[in-house]
Parts: structure tokens; C-alpha cells; sequence
């Protein structure tokens, strides 16, 4: 089913047209999909932002824990700024691989297997 909505000059259009799966194969016969710049470029960040989590998860797997403050400075270094940095400490604390414990100075962070 899809639904096209917009106007025709002054005229509201709302039209739904459903289509069976013969129909769909019709209609993809004479369609070429071509990946645009943005769709390229959107999976091209994708990438490197799951380059950058495998990073980070590496980070605290190497050090088996870390302190919070020295992974945030880690962090910040490997993403490129402190917002970006605290964006993967957050997914940190919720990653299954990471236990976080109350330290007495600053949280820990420590790999789990």
C-alpha cells in the first residue's frame, strides 16, 4: 500500500493505492534504484560510527577497568570531542559487556565476558 498525499494547485490530494505482489514486481521491472550521495554518505558514517563503538569497546576490554574520568579523556581523544566522547560513555554504561561500579572518586568500568 502506499500513500500519497500533497496538492495539485489548489486542489488537497490524499490517494492510497494498493498494490498486490505481482504489481510490486511490475513496478520494480521498471525502476532503477541507484544509491544517491546522501545514502552513501549516511552509510559511510555509519561505518566509521560502528568503528568507533568496536574502539571504544576495545579501550575498556584492553584495560579489563578504567576509571571514569581518564576513559572520558580516552574517549573524547578517539572521537574527536567531548560531546562525541560522552555520547559512547553513555552507551557504555549501557552496554551488557560493561559493569560500572561507584568508586570512591569517580566510576569504574570494568569488561565483562
Amino acid at each position: 500500500m502506499v500513500r500519497i498525499r500533497g496538492r495539485i494547485g489548489d486542489w488537497p490530494v490524499d490517494l492510497t493505492v494498493e498494490l498486490d505482489a505481482e504489481d510490486w514486481a511490475q513496478l520494480a521491472q521498471h525502476v532503477a534504484v541507484t544509491p544517491t550521495p546522501s545514502v552513501a554518505a549516511a552509510t559511510a558514517a555509519a561505518d566509521a560510527g560502528d568503528a568507533l563503538w568496536q574502539t571504544a569497546l576495545q579501550l575498556v576490554r584492553d584495560a579489563g577497568q578504567v576509571e571514569g574520568p581518564k576513559l572520558m579523556a580516552q574517549l573524547a581523544a578517539l572521537a574527536g570531542g567531548e560531546v562525541a566522547g560522552k555520547r559512547l560513555l553513555v552507551r557504555l554504561r549501557h552496554c551488557e559487556q560493561i559493569r560500572m561500579e561507584t568508586g570512591a572518586d569517580a566510576p569504574i568500568y570494568h569488561w565483562q565476558e
